[in-house]
């Protein structure tokens, strides 16, 4: 049995990781940490959880078992500060934040409100959408999970292969999340039961961080330059969930970008293409790792509609797809029958 370590086990994600290697056939989790949760036992503070009773909480700054692969689901300052650490010490490491994403310093400190300190480290990390960069993820030592609205959009886009460069270069995304993928963990009213119950409003608009990351993947391989994105997300009043409505105008009429969609991704486990964009919801892709996509073009309009879980394909199952092919398992492994 592979060994893991997650730090930051506390947190939403880090709960949905560990649900999942629980259930996983090769690997354990043998090392959670959680400072607010320091010295609790995982049964204590999740006891809907099938996992390890006997594992407690460690502090971040508690030793790592050695050779153990290390998820870190914790804040993007705090991934700033271990990283390096990890990997210094010969783990493996898959990061969950935003730190290792974004090519451009420049936009990263800007986007993010941060001063990069280990920048370099960036030219290192696989960027961990496997349907995209699967050759480079199998055995790789740094992956940094992508963003859930981003691979929303990304992903929608990537499978539309050679007719990305019949777009025009300017892209609305218009996107719909549940609280735990917008900032559930900040204690703000606006995320509170009472500041989501029967409402449902706009937020980050043209700010949020996942906006360059879409920029910089969603034309990947296509030969194109970085497109113009308008990205913005709105709160929904549910759990989990991400709808993603994105807006293109194509060169010509009448090209077949849902048979492409389909043709392109036929081979995949994870990506199922709908016949309308009508039949996409978030109740079909809760408590999942796929993404659902469709589309539909009258005249020069192209609309796609996809929907992921941003705990899963958004986070904790996407990051299981990737320690599979780290690892050299079977990439579904765990997250299908």
């Amino acid at each position: 049995m592979s060994e893991i370590s997650i730090i930051g086990a506390g947190g939403f994600t880090g709960k949905e990781l560990l649900g999942l290697l629980a259930c996983h056939p090769k690997y354990k989790a043998v090392h959670v940490t959680s400072d607010k949760l320091a010295g609790k036992s995982l049964s204590e503070v999740f006891p809907d959880l099938i996992a390890p009773k006997d594992l407690i909480f460690k502090k971040h700054e508690d030793e790592v078992p050695k050779g153990s692969l290390v998820v870190l689901a914790v804040p993007n300052d705090a991934s700033l500060e271990l990283t390096p650490k990890f990997l210094d010490k010969g783990h493996k490491v898959i990061d969950l934040s935003g730190v290792y994403r974004l090519h451009n310093q420049e936009k990263f400190e800007t986007n993010y409100k941060l001063k990069h300190t280990s920048f370099s480290l960036t030219a290192k990390a696989v960027f961990g959408i496997p349907e995209i960069f699967r050759e480079r993820l199998k055995g790789a030592d740094f992956v940094s999970n992508p963003g859930c609205f981003s691979t929303s959009v990304i992903l929608a886009l990537y499978f539309l292969g050679k007719l990305r460069k019949e777009l025009k270069p300017r892209i609305v995304a218009d996107c719909k999340s549940g609280i735990s993928g917008a900032g559930g963990r900040v204690e703000d009213g606006g995320f509170s039961f009472n500041g989501v119950y029967e409402n449902f409003r706009a937020y980050k608009i043209l700010t949020h961080q996942h906006e360059p990351e879409i920029q910089e993947y969603c034309f990947t391989g296509s030969g194109l330059l970085e497109p113009e994105i308008l990205f913005v997300p709105h709160l929904l009043p549910v759990y989990r969930g991400i709808l993603s409505t994105i807006y293109l105008e194509a060169n010509s009429e009448n090209l077949p970008f849902l048979e492409t969609l389909a043709e392109n991704s036929k081979s995949e486990p994870f990506i199922r293409i709908r016949k309308t964009p009508e039949e996409i919801d978030l109740a079909k892709v809760q408590h999942t790792n796929f993404l659902d996509i469709s589309l539909r073009q009258r005249g020069k309009n192209v609309t796609i509609v996809s929907a992921l879980d941003n705990l899963m394909k958004g986070a904790a199952s996407q990051a299981l797809q990737n320690i599979n092919l780290m690892l050299n398992e079977p990439e579904a492994l765990g997250l299908l029958p």
